[in-house]
């Protein structure tokens, strides 16, 4: 079994949120300059950025250009959820766009033979309840699918990020297919294909194939 090492950025990511929710540092309070964190946390000053840029997707810094880096929030997923919640369809799809390929790519070299048995329920799922015209059910199996294809793709962080934005596809759904399953499928081979490629552990071609996904939605 391969044991999954972090980055410096991810260490300094986690130890900065287990900080922050234990009161070291306060929401609305501004962090210390790059040198000072570098110092702090013994790491060179891209880590530090880095650590910032994960953080800041997560709702819990905001970055404010020639003032400073700011807590905003101790609870990354409710404030990332938030944040999507208020963000519109085309704006959830784009960071699918961003994130798909490389969680597809991620997948295909981390899956376990359980991530495998559950990637493919869902994709035989999919393919059933779009035989049916079950638009609902076969838009809910589609995004477990994707689901749990980040589940399986060895970095928590990108998974816990999707995870969230995917919780807001069902609304997109709706309102793009219209209770249609034509899309679902039409694509069914090509989700057939995207689980095979990580299941031969192809990282390249898995992600060509997410990606070429996200670009037939759009």
């Amino acid at each position: 079994m391969q044991i999954l090492r972090k980055t410096l950025a991810q260490e300094v990511a986690d130890r900065l949120t287990e900080e922050i929710v234990n009161g070291d540092y306060a929401v609305g309070e501004k962090l210390p300059i790059e040198p000072e964190l570098m110092k702090i946390y013994g790491v060179g000053r891209s880590s530090i950025r880095e650590a910032i840029k994960i953080l800041s997707i997560q709702g819990i810094l905001q970055v404010q250009q020639g003032v400073g880096t700011f807590i905003v929030s101790k609870n990354a997923e409710e404030s990332l959820d938030s944040q999507m919640n208020k963000s519109n369809a085309e704006e959830i799809q784009e960071v699918r766009s961003i994130l798909d390929a490389k969680i597809a790519a991620k997948a295909a070299l981390h899956r376990s033979e359980k991530d495998l048995k559950t990637i493919k329920h869902y994709l035989d799922e999919r393919g059933r309840l779009a035989d049916e015209d079950n638009a609902s059910e076969c838009y809910q199996a589609d995004i477990n699918f994707h689901t749990a294809i980040a589940e399986s793709c060895g970095n928590m962080l990108l998974k816990e990020i999707y995870t969230v934005a995917c919780r807001h596809l069902m609304k997109f759904f709706e309102e793009s297919h219209k209770n249609e399953v034509t899309f679902f499928k039409l694509s069914q081979k090509i989700h057939t294909e995207l689980y095979e490629a990580i299941e031969k552990k192809d990282p390249e071609t898995a992600a060509r194939i997410a990606q070429s996904i996200v670009d037939r939605i759009y």
